[in-house]
């Protein structure tokens, strides 16, 4: 990353997007501090990450993110992983809003399956949303979606979006995605390419500014045509 400076409101969500290495998971995971910034200074209310306690640091964030790790015990123990005495409403609700529950009916024990080591027994969908639902359990203040969406469908994907803007109308907001449908209702949008800014603004503006994003954003529009016509087909 060079020369990245942004800054995001408290309740407001801001997308990162770019191509793959572009920098935008190394930019996210600063905040965490999963990694640590050799320069200059990620703030949270004024506060240089480096100076909260990691604990209290990482309680305040919920991170999903493509690929997550999830244990052989209860489906449910998974969601409420790292939340300390979850309530059911709190469960019911993460479940929902990751849209998880869509998928009760096919777990043999529903909530309490045991789904083996790294979720062998769940799709790749099934397990970025048991990750999604982790990361609203928490009820944290900073929300970080980390492509956490990308191995599900567009039709589950559309759902989840218009449940989880409740949540990120809550809290502070960071999601990064290859897909603009995910990221076009942010308040800004930065693009990132080889770790450099060279985009940023709403959705609207980036696509009347003709650049990388609005190629982006035909490139996408053009393949849900594709896919339409082969279904009508």
């Amino acid at each position: 990353l060079s020369d990245v400076s942004f800054t995001v409101l408290r309740g407001k969500t801001v997308a990162i997007v770019g191509r793959t290495g572009s920098g935008k998971s190394t930019l996210v995971n600063l905040v965490p501090r999963i990694l640590e910034a050799d320069e200059g200074e990620v703030l949270i209310d004024g506060i240089d990450v480096r100076r909260i306690p990691l604990a209290l640091l990482r309680r305040s964030v919920g991170y999903a993110s493509q690929d997550t790790f999830l244990f052989s015990t209860s489906l449910q123990e998974n969601v409420g992983f790292g939340v300390d005495n979850a309530s059911e409403k709190q469960l019911v609700h993460a479940i929902d809003v990751s849209r998880l529950s869509k998928d009760l009916e096919q777990f043999p024990d529903g909530m309490e399956t045991i789904i083996g080591e790294r979720g062998v027994s769940l799709s790749g969908g099934q397990k970025q949303r048991t990750s999604l639902a982790r990361a609203v359990a928490r009820d944290p203040r900073i929300l970080i979606l980390d492509d956490a969406m990308s191995s599900v469908d567009t039709q589950t994907q559309s759902e989840i979006l218009h449940r989880i803007k409740q949540v990120m109308s809550a809290r502070t907001s960071l999601i990064i995605s290859q897909r603009v449908t995910t990221v076009k209702d942010a308040d800004e949008i930065i693009v990132l390419d080889e770790g450099r800014v060279i985009e940023r603004g709403a959705h609207m503006d980036l696509v009347r500014m003709n650049g990388v994003y609005a190629h982006m954003y035909r490139r996408e529009l053009l393949q849900q045509e594709l896919e339409a016509e082969e279904e009508g087909a």
